[in-house]
């Protein structure tokens, strides 16, 4: 697009500007490595592509309304893609992606903590894009804005090292080597794991989505508490067996790769039901 057409089209409608920026963006920054971000392009966009198998047709029609004929995996990284900005236009929206708790807690206590916190974090992030989407004063644009983080931060709230320990950053300060490279806890669950099984999102999609209809119902089920929870649980028994500094390849793969897969199907489910229930 020429640059005269640019401004034309600036001219005319801003909303249709900046989702000019919006698309170029992603597409900018899509090719950057997704190393240092949560499950990684393919671990977010199988989640979204599950999620979008389990919209209801109204969901679908309000959710074209605002995000236009994209499938939800188009947008499911970008909110990670933006940390790169370089205006820092997003920059508050960094701490969004995780939750630190304390380790060992009962449910009642974890979800105490988790309501008392003051600052921002995974947990708010996700009622707060509920919010904006649910309100019908909130514009378009920042109901899109909402729904893209949304669609983002449900599949961060099943990594489990997104709702991890705030002394070792959630697994970052985890030395370990696997298949003899260099690398740490979090970028292990977040990439690499997911990575070795060489799928596609959309294979990946198609190969775990294949529960029953009592069994997606049961997944679904809980509320956002309980969820965080689970993913702090799952964390706390994958710390006790990824010792630091350890070595590992197909055994770790072998031990951990249905907790991740699980772990995947559950956030595009669960992501599902969100919206519908928003969208409604």
């Amino acid at each position: 697009m020429k640059v005269t057409e640019i401004l034309k089209l600036k001219n005319n409608n801003r909303y249709l500007f900046m989702k000019f920026l919006f698309r170029i963006l992603v597409f900018a920054f899509v090719l950057q490595s997704a190393e240092a971000y949560s499950w990684g392009t393919t671990g977010h966009r199988t989640i979204a592509e599950i999620a979008e198998n389990h919209l209801t047709n109204k969901s679908k029609r309000k959710l074209r309304k605002i995000l236009g004929d994209q499938k939800l995996a188009f947008y499911a990284n970008w909110p990670d893609f933006v940390k790169s900005d370089s205006l820092k236009r997003y920059k508050e929206t960094e701490i969004w992606h995780y939750v630190n708790v304390t380790p060992k807690l009962s449910f009642p206590d974890f979800e105490k903590e988790l309501k008392q916190m003051t600052v921002p974090n995974l947990y708010s992030a996700v009622q707060k894009q509920e919010t904006i989407i649910k309100d019908k004063n909130s514009s378009k644009a920042d109901k899109e804005v909402a729904v893209i983080f949304l669609i983002h931060l449900l599949g961060d709230l099943h990594q489990p090292f997104h709702v991890g320990r705030a002394e070792d950053q959630g697994g970052n300060l985890v030395p370990l080597t696997f298949f003899k490279e260099n690398t740490n806890l979090h970028s292990l669950w977040d990439t690499k794991l997911v990575d070795f099984q060489k799928y596609s999102y959309t294979e990946y999609a198609t190969v775990l989505d294949n529960k029953s209809k009592e069994e997606v119902k049961k997944i679904q089920s809980g509320t956002l508490e309980d969820w965080l929870f689970e993913s702090y649980n799952k964390a706390a028994k994958i710390y006790s067996q990824t010792p630091i500094n350890g070595n590992y390849s197909y055994d770790y793969n072998y031990k951990f790769s249905g907790i991740m897969e699980d772990q995947l199907l559950k956030g595009g489910l669960r992501l599902a039901k969100v919206l519908n229930e928003i969208l409604q």
